[in-house]
């Protein structure tokens, strides 16, 4: 192993950094998950956590990754042989969709190209066929991790609503979640799926659903096989401040700091901030002479970018110099993209200048492992970074007069 100073970066779309006002509160002693204390700890984080899904309904918390969180969507509202429609869209769209096979769902697969994501005029010319309303619940994943591309939810509510289908709504926001603007109320979404190690700034190990009113009820005659994974009893208990099972209070005090942190900035001016870090990255990968792997503006990812290369180059190699030289880890291609795609992650606790570092250690790497790149790429990302500050300062100058 080669040896580094400085600290390294993490530019995976995820796990992502933790800042260490969030290190330092998960270093708290832990406390009586009975008591008192942890009652107000908790009922503070679930009154705080509403507003990041856009919800002032129930969000629930697990002890689990992301997966769990998939499957806690798929038992409580389902039933053994209730048909789901999905869509290709990605690594973990397949995850999600061999998962209700796995439970005895029988699934509508809608195959893609993993450059696009879901189409709503096939949501609403599938959903206008279904006169049965045989469909039970619609899969969508909001912005797909190997691909960086992010489906429009918005206009999916509208296909189901226009084909007055009552279907239920199942959201993956694994990696959107407090990092690309999601309302799970104004869009209609029945159950969010959420986990800690994006957007939120956590280590893994936290798993969220938001919760419709629709979806409650759904629960109420659900038939697929639950314990764990049950709504009922937590937030039965979570009234109370309370949890059916030991929590993980050290990712809890975490967690509520990772809000505050969000509080603090503002959610507008989180998005604000990725949108930038995005459109920056992307302006970078242009300059390169390199390819997008999101084939639709529209459909832009704000917390990835995914990077093909063309024939000749492996990704991996570009990945392992970047890796070796500047100690820098990017996200590898996954499943058929493997060897092809290279993904730059620019979510979480991340500025302007650790994006520019990150780019530039990128620009390095490629041109080490001796794909040809034009090396003005790094200064059309500066471009865009400078323009959004003198964006700033312009209306900064405009509320000073």
């Amino acid at each position: 192993m080669t040896a580094h100073s400085g600290r390294h970066f993490l530019q995976i779309p995820g796990p992502t950094n933790v800042p260490d006002r969030v290190l330092r509160a998960m270093a708290r002693p832990t406390i009586d998950h009975r008591g008192p204390e942890f009652a107000e700890l908790a009922r503070d984080l679930l009154r705080r956590l509403g507003p990041v899904f856009g919800t002032g309904g129930p969000v629930v918390v697990y002890p689990s990754s992301g997966t769990g969180a998939w499957e806690a969507a798929l038992v409580n509202t389902l039933s053994p042989g209730d048909r789901v429609l999905a869509f290709d869209t990605g690594h973990f769209a397949t995850l999600w969709r061999d998962m209700a096979e796995g439970l005895g769902l029988v699934v509508d697969l809608v195959p893609g190209d993993w450059r696009r994501g879901v189409d709503p005029a096939v949501v609403a010319e599938r959903l206008a066929a279904d006169r049965a309303h045989a469909v039970a619940a619609v899969l969508v994943v909001h912005n797909e991790t190997s691909t960086g591309v992010t489906s429009r939810v918005p206009e999916i509510r509208a296909a189901l609503d226009d084909a007055d289908h009552p279907a239920l709504l199942l959201v993956d926001t694994i990696s959107s979640l407090a990092s690309i603007d999601y309302r799970h109320d104004e869009w209609g979404v029945d159950v969010t799926v959420g986990c800690s190690q994006k957007g939120l700034m956590l280590p893994p190990g936290l798993g969220f659903n938001a919760i419709s009113q629709k979806a409650l009820a759904a629960a109420d005659t659900a038939r697929l096989p639950r314990s764990y994974w049950d709504w009922a009893p937590i937030l039965a208990a979570n009234e109370g401040g309370h949890f059916p099972y030991t929590p993980p209070t050290n990712l809890l005090y975490g967690l509520r700091e990772a809000l505050l942190l969000l509080e603090e900035e503002g959610l507008p001016a989180v998005f604000a901030r990725h949108d930038r870090h995005a459109e920056a990255t992307r302006a970078a990968v242009r300059g390169w002479g390199l390819d997008v792997l999101c084939a639709d503006e529209r459909e832009y990812s704000s917390s990835l970018t995914a990077v093909l290369l063309g024939d000749g180059h492996d990704a991996d190699a570009v990945r392992r110099t970047v890796l070796d030289r500047f100690d820098m880890s990017l996200g590898t291609g996954l499943g058929r993209l493997a060897g092809r795609v290279f993904r730059i992650g620019h979510l979480g606790d991340l500025n302007d200048l650790t994006l520019a570092g990150t780019l530039a250690g990128v620009q390095l790497g490629l041109q080490l492992a001796g794909v040809a790149v034009d090396p003005g790429g790094l200064q059309a990302a500066l471009d865009v970074l400078r323009a959004a500050h003198e964006d700033r300062t312009a209306d900064r100058g405009e509320e000073s007069r």
